[in-house]
């Protein structure tokens, strides 16, 4: 059989896979034109003088949309607007005004102000109050000292729309489906991709952006993802004629059970319910009708229009999924990057939801790796070198780009693993001190979620 080659492969056309491939394709640096042509990539970006082409593999038949829906921060909405979608993203998507908590009049009134240093001591003084008169208001706290980066803007945004929007701006037949890579071989300076199909590619680039049992991953040396022993379902209803929430994100707990109803816009609302599954509820994993049941019996006291949400919610509009996630220690000594091959997405940090900000990531992780890996290829190369000295110059350059993304992205990694992992563990849990500690810090919870979004991973285009 005939092998292919391709400059630049992505492995999954998930978020962190299509927002790499945007990136590449949307990446403009000086003289990276002569760039493109010295190295012979055979791009139409040569042709234009911006933007490297990409084939992006994808296992299934279509676009992936587990999950419904995704909690966008402000960190990631920088990422979005810097390969130029965020936009049009917003106009499908309301904004959040505050987070509504059980028991405590917690609000962040719009727009969501920056956690700022000067103000996290006034969050903390505030869990101190009696639980009735916890009262907070960030507005009161605006201050823009000039570190900050700006605003908060907070959105759930519609998996779905997400991908699409990705995908529209990307060039015709960049997605191959049906591709499922089922092993990777080195081929000199090279990787031979091994299809399932029995076809082969040929890559100078290899990006793994193949999810929680990434094949990408695995080659590197990661281990399989830990469970967690918790389990969520998810959830997306539609209002015909639209929903009461407002605009804030509702959050309630139960005796080892945490569920949150978050609106799209003003018909759409997205919801999950983690919880430690017993043996019996495990069984509800393939079963909707039952997974549908187990969410009303376990949502507790709560508004009518809450489990209203559950109700209308269609049966093939609710899924399950056993939490996972990557031990944090991993990101320190393993490898993300190694030759011309790295990770990103859930493949390099999968985590537990309880941040919000695993789609986050995913986004950041695109732009930081497009940038890194064009700056890298963009480098002129000497004319006079022999063909098989200008490969391995070649190889270099991708290798160190590859580095540069993994140094710049490793402690952010696991720094949003270990924050969502222990967040998750004591807002869950059943025992009596540990609820304790976070109904009192319910508002130091809400002001860490505004902190981990305090983040730019940069724009796109180097100069």
């Amino acid at each position: 059989m005939d092998v292919v080659e391709e400059d630049i492969v992505i492995v999954g056309a998930g978020i962190a896979g299509l927002t790499t491939a945007l990136g590449l394709h949307r990446v403009t640096l000086f003289g990276f034109q002569r760039g493109c042509i010295l190295l012979g990539f055979g791009f139409s970006a040569a042709k234009h003088g911006l933007g490297f082409q990409s084939l992006v593999l994808e296992s299934s038949d279509s676009l992936r949309v587990t999950g419904f829906a995704l909690t966008v921060w402000t960190n990631a909405w920088r990422a979005l607007d810097a390969i130029g979608v965020g936009e049009s993203l917003r106009q499908q998507h309301d904004q959040l005004s505050g987070f509504r908590v059980p028991n405590i009049a917690l609000m962040i009134c719009e727009p969501l102000p920056i956690l700022m240093k000067n103000n996290f001591r006034e969050l903390i003084s505030a869990c101190r109050l009696p639980l009735q008169y916890q009262v907070f208001q960030l507005q009161k706290y605006h201050l823009r000292p000039k570190e900050n980066f700006g605003e908060h803007d907070v959105r759930c945004v519609q998996r779905k729309v997400l991908l699409e929007a990705l995908l529209k701006e990307l060039p015709d037949g960049t997605i191959r489906y049906s591709s499922k890579v089922v092993s990777i071989e080195e081929s000199g300076y090279l990787k031979l991709l091994h299809l399932a199909d029995g076809s082969i590619l040929k890559t100078k680039v290899l990006v793994g952006c193949d999810g929680v049992n990434s094949m990408v991953a695995k080659w590197l040396g990661f281990k399989k993802p830990a469970f967690t022993r918790r389990s969520a379902l998810r959830g997306c209803a539609y209002f015909k004629n639209g929903h009461s929430f407002g605009l804030k994100f509702n959050q309630f707990f139960g005796k080892g059970v945490r569920s949150g109803f978050i609106p799209c816009n003003d018909k759409t609302v997205y919801w999950f319910m983690a919880f430690t599954p017993s043996s019996k509820e495990k069984e509800t994993e393939h079963d909707p009708t039952k997974m549908k049941q187990f969410a009303l019996s376990n949502l507790g006291k709560v508004p009518d229009q809450v489990k209203a949400v559950v109700e209308i919610t269609e049966l093939d509009s609710i899924s399950y999924a056993q939490l996972r996630f990557r031990h944090p220690w991993e990101l320190l000594w393993g490898n993300i990057s190694k030759d011309n091959v790295c990770v990103a997405g859930d493949a390099f940090h999968p985590m537990t939801p309880d941040l919000g900000q695993g789609g986050c990531a995913a986004i950041e992780d695109g732009v930081v790796l497009a940038r890194c890996l064009a700056e890298a290829l963009s480098k002129k190369l000497n004319n006079k070198a022999e063909e098989e000295e200008a490969e391995g110059e070649e190889f270099k350059r991708i290798k160190t780009g590859l580095e540069k993304y993994a140094k710049e992205r490793r402690y952010r990694g696991f720094d949003l693993i270990t924050s969502a992992y222990l967040i998750g563990f004591i807002q869950q849990s059943g025992g009596k001190v540990l609820n304790f500690l976070r109904d009192k810090m319910a508002a130091f919870f809400a002001g860490i979620l505004l902190k981990k979004a305090d983040f730019d991973c940069g724009k796109l285009n180097m100069s």
